[in-house]
């Protein structure tokens, strides 16, 4: 597989295909969990940044969907 380099942003409107070296720092745009989209098949293994933890607390929270439901990064139910 050809490896590419960019220079810029990358938008993709169909995800990409293989996997993914990071190099640098990735930035997340922290939304709340009453804006997480509904768990499902489709976004199974998507990261999001939260900024609520899931209880209102203000608190930073990486969490991943299982397909089933969204869990923090340490597999932990999201409340």
């Amino acid at each position: 597989m050809a490896t590419t380099t960019f220079s810029g942003p990358v938008v993709s409107n169909n995800g990409f295909t293989g996997d993914v070296t990071v190099t640098d720092f990735v930035k997340l745009t922290a939304i709340t969990t009453g804006d997480l989209p509904t768990a499902a098949a489709a976004n199974a293994g998507q990261v999001r940044l939260i900024s609520d933890n899931g209880a209102g607390d203000n608190e930073y929270c990486l969490v991943i969907s299982t397909g089933a439901a969204w869990v923090t990064a340490v597999g932990a139910a999201l409340t």
